[in-house]
């Protein structure tokens, strides 16, 4: 696979510029926070409000729409949690080039599907089949993750500093992490629906835990700063 290679200070004016138009992050981000911003919305209109309805009937619609709350709740952590992580990998990107840009483009496309598997989450969440479609669609966001983490931190020429291999395997095992919590998930479908869905819902929290003691301690605390 061909690399972008970093703007070199003696480059001529002319060719410094063409590189620079053709290898800056800036617009892969924008694009990427840009779909981040859609799927957010779209997991809100998921939710609709019911009208003409008195309190009896509206206690009911409420008890009704509950599923589909905590659908949505589930779904805006993760959502957040992948934002935050492609935020994490992109400030170290200095360039990209064409693979990673496509890369980018995989990984969105299943984060992008996300209110879909939320909509049947929240309509069917005492069904096995939604809740193994939603950790589908979580774990082929994530493997896409961990690919497009890979490649970066494998080609210092896209890259503000190189990446150490003990740094890489830190990445690595955040990135990665979050599968193993989505296959229990998966496997406790069938058996408990509801001891599931609180599996989903803690996966950002042990994300958010699994970063903090990687910081606290000395021997990954500079491997694990650059993450969120």
């Amino acid at each position: 696979m061909a690399e972008t290679r970093s703007p070199d200070p003696t480059d001529p004016p002319e060719q410094g510029a063409r590189q620079r138009r053709r290898g800056d992050p800036d617009r892969v981000v924008a694009f990427t926070d840009g779909v981040f911003a859609i799927i957010i919305t779209i997991l809100v209109l998921e939710i609709g409000v019911p009208s003409n309805l008195s309190e009896q009937s509206l206690r009911e619609a409420l008890d009704e729409t509950g599923a589909t709350l905590v659908a949505w709740v589930i779904s805006f952590l993760l959502v957040g949690m992948y934002w935050v992580s492609h935020r994490d990998l992109f400030v170290r990107v200095r360039a990209v080039n064409r693979d990673l840009v496509w890369l980018n483009l995989v990984f969105l496309l299943p984060v992008s599907l996300i209110p879909f598997a939320a909509a049947m989450l929240g309509e069917y969440h005492d069904e096995p089949i939604a809740l193994h479609l939603y950790g589908v669609v979580l774990i082929a966001a994530s493997l896409a993750r961990v690919g497009m983490y890979q490649y970066v931190s494998k080609r210092p020429a896209l890259l503000w500093e190189p990446t150490t291999a003990r740094a890489r395997r830190v990445g690595l095992s955040i990135s990665a992490a979050p599968i193993a919590l989505y296959l229990l998930a998966m496997l406790l479908a069938g058996l408990a629906p509801s001891v599931s869905l609180v599996v989903y819902l803690g996966v950002p929290a042990a994300y958010f835990v699994l970063i903090t003691v990687l910081r606290d301690r000395p021997a990954t605390a500079g491997d694990a700063d650059g993450f969120s």
